[in-house]
């Protein structure tokens, strides 16, 4: 990341979950599955889904509102709005703009950035650019999802993964150097879209009887081509974002890695030589929540006091696209 003499840090955190919690027994009256093979395969006992009529944009902002609470900062404080989210509410306009809309802020910009679970940490490199150039004080970030509204819920590979909820951050430049964000890095491979996408919805393929017959509005995975490309790709980034800014896995505090399958997170903290006590893990509660994993996440970790003033967090995650994204952070 380019050199500045201002540090550029997360100032607030916050999430929102639906209140619903569906467990494995639960999904099991209705698709082919038990508590025993969800949790052995995937580490999820359990998700929040999204009641009828919750939407992502509510979700967003009540994750933004948290976190503007925790910075001790009014809606009005802020320059700029970014939403990552691969279930917008509407293909246009941007949920960014319903979020604002929620918040009651006026005419700032409001954008949408899709990039699938790695969205989060893409527009946490976005945001972080735009205020180091200057032109914005302070920006939101939210990452909210509704992944309940993709899913097949006859497919039992897809439909125990997912979970819904959000969570938002606040970034803005200070003048205490060596904080904050210290490096990020971005990747992704547009040639295997195949592996993880929903077919249809899109120009390619707009709705019709016939893309609804075939259930092609659904999220489809290659799950075992994921799993394998997930571990290797975080493991890269994690390990490039050390080797650059000089560090081993010795010096991180606390790792917090995208929550799509405890198995994903069991081999990147071999990857790493690190125990898994070093990770936060939640996915047990919410299973996988795409653009909202790292946020709620982050968000936990600091509640539970797993970093401090001065410790070194690592970020990673990996996602449709295919795009995959780590980040060192020295918190403030």
């Amino acid at each position: 990341m380019e050199d500045s003499q201002r540090s550029v840090i997360l100032s607030g955190l916050g999430t929102f979950v639906p209140h619903k919690v569906v467990t494995n027994d639960e999904l099991a009256l209705h698709v082919e599955t038990s508590d025993e093979w969800v949790r052995t395969r995937t580490g999820i006992a359990e998700r929040r889904l999204a009641e009828p009529g919750q939407e992502v944009s509510q979700m967003g902002a009540e994750a933004a509102r948290a976190a503007l609470a925790d910075a001790g900062l009014q809606a009005t404080d802020i320059d700029a709005i970014v939403c990552a989210t691969m279930t917008p509410e509407l293909p246009f306009p941007a949920t960014a703009c319903l979020i604002q809309a929620e918040l009651g802020l006026p005419r700032v910009p409001a954008f949408d950035i899709s990039a699938a679970c790695s969205g989060f940490l893409y527009g946490l490199d976005v945001v972080t650019r735009l205020v180091q150039s200057g032109a914005y004080k302070r920006v939101l970030l939210v990452g909210t999802e509704k992944m309940s509204s993709i899913l097949d819920w006859e497919d039992r590979s897809t439909c125990v993964l997912f979970g819904d909820g959000a969570g938002a951050c606040i970034v803005e430049a200070v003048d205490e150097p060596g904080v904050g964000i210290v490096d990020m890095i971005l990747g992704a491979d547009g040639s295997r879209t195949d592996l993880l996408h929903t077919p249809a919805g899109g120009s390619r393929l707009p709705a019709s009887a016939e893309t609804l017959a075939a259930r092609q509005h659904y999220l489809r995975m290659s799950g075992k081509e994921v799993f394998k490309l997930a571990v290797k790709e975080m493991g890269a980034v994690a390990n490039d974002l050390l080797e650059r800014n000089g560090l081993t896995a010795a010096d991180i505090t606390c790792v917090i890695p995208h929550q799509a399958n405890i198995r994903i997170i069991d081999a990147l903290a071999a990857r790493l030589e690190l125990p898994l006590d070093r990770f936060l893990v939640n996915i047990d509660r919410y299973g996988n929540t795409s653009a909202a994993s790292i946020p709620l996440a982050l968000e936990e970790a600091r509640r539970l006091g797993r970093f401090g003033s001065g410790d070194r967090i690592l970020l990673a995650a990996f996602g449709a696209g295919l795009t995959w994204a780590g980040a060192l952070l020295k918190w403030q």
